[in-house]
Formats: C-alpha cells, structure tokens, sequence
C-alpha cells in the first residue's frame, strides 16, 4: 500500500464546475483541498499589486520567493486564501485576475516555482488523501494521480455559470464580456506552449452541461471510492 496520500486531479476549462466541485468532493471524502486555480489568481494579484508585467520573467523570478500563498478554512464551509498573511479570497476572483492567472501561468518561470509548492501542499503529513483542481494536474502536476477528472461543458452553460457569479458577487459584467473573456482564456490555456490545458489519456471525462453540483460530486465521488476499493485503501 502506498504510503501518499491518494491524489484525485481535477482539471478542465473555466467554468466547468471544478472548485466548486472539487471543494464539496474533498469535504465529503475529508480529503484535503489545494486550489491551483487560487494559487495562480495569487501570483497575478501580488504581480499586479507590485505593477510587475504579467510577462516579465525576470520580475516575476524576483518576485515569487518572497510570495507567501497559504490556505485556511473559512467560516460556513470553504477556504480562505492568504497571500503574506492578507485575506485575498475575493480579491482574486475578479475578471482582471481570472486574465492575470492565466498569463502568469503561461510563463514557465512561475510554473517551475510553484509546481513544488503544489505538490508539498497535496502530500503535507496528515493527509489521508488530497483533491486538486486546475488545468494540468493531472499532465504536470500530478501525472501519476490515483484517478484523473476532465470536467467540461458546453461553453454557454459554462460562461451564463460565470456571469451568474459575477452577478451574486456585485459585478454586473455584460453576459457578452463574460463569454469573449472566457473564450480568450480558453484559447490562451489550450495554446501556451508550456502545459497546455488538455484532459490527460487515463482521464474520465465528465460533461457538467446538464448536471446540478450534487449530480456533479456524486459521480466523482462514487468513482473516487471504486478506485480506492481496487487499490485496498478504503476503511
């Protein structure tokens, strides 16, 4: 029996349901959590609060040792983000730094310094098992995950998700902006020559488009506790 916790990879496009998902999945298996997606929206924010070009590599080198990311649980449920000690959870969730964690993360610079972060934070003592989300964790980050998701779907069920958010939250954004960005950031993702967003082979595909999110964790779950089943680690 393998001494790691077992690591469940989410990955898939922007508004596809993964944190939500991956979050409410962790909570029911007492996983851990480790939003990648935050991790990266948090370099953007310290990059963009420093005025540091989403490009410029030499800053961003500079820049990402001193960067301090770290995640908490919050009140009713969730995690709160924590970037050198400040509560950036809403901050980050912003259209501007949805674009930002995208560029970021196209930089090979930042993803070879946060990949360690990533994995350390997945494997810490204590973990029975870990679920992360994100657009390469089951290529880059995790290739050897216990068991691999690509949740997707149609793109206007995906960015109507989106806009709704935008609207719960205050931001009264244009339905029209939030499917140009959206198809912006799925073409920035899918393209950028260093780990391009792509389901890994070994991946169960998982379309969303008529799911409701329970419908969503159940699936995941109940595949989850299958493989853990054959693997012998359940109980």
């Amino acid at each position: 029996m393998s001494s790691r916790p077992f690591i469940v990879a989410i990955d898939g496009p922007a508004g596809a349901g993964k944190s939500t998902a991956a979050r409410r999945l962790a909570a029911r298996l007492g996983f851990a959590m480790v939003d990648t997606g935050a991790i990266y929206r948090a370099v953007a924010f310290a990059a963009a609060r420093d005025e540091i070009a989403f490009d410029d590599d030499v800053r961003l080198a500079a820049l990402l040792p001193t960067v301090r990311i770290r995640f908490e649980p919050a009140e009713g449920g969730g995690q709160r983000v924590l970037l050198d000690g400040v509560d950036v959870s809403a901050a980050i969730r912003t259209p501007p730094m949805s674009l930002g964690a995208s560029a970021v993360s196209a930089r090979p610079v930042v993803r070879d310094a946060l990949l360690d972060l990533q994995r350390r934070l997945a494997t810490s003592e204590g973990n029975r098992g870990a679920v992360l989300e994100g657009r390469d964790i089951g290529t880059v980050v995790f290739p050897d995950a216990d068991i691999k998701f690509f949740l997707t779907a149609e793109p206007e069920v995906r960015a109507r998700r989106r806009h709704d958010e935008l609207q719960a939250k205050g931001q009264p954004v244009p339905m029209a902006q939030v499917l140009a960005e959206q198809e912006k950031r799925d073409s920035d993702d899918s393209r950028r020559a260093v780990a391009p967003l792509r389901a890994a082979d070994d991946a169960l595909l998982v379309d969303t488009s008529g799911l409701s999110l329970d419908g969503v964790v159940d699936a995941l779950a109940d595949a989850v506790r299958a493989r853990l089943v054959v693997g012998g680690r359940c109980g």
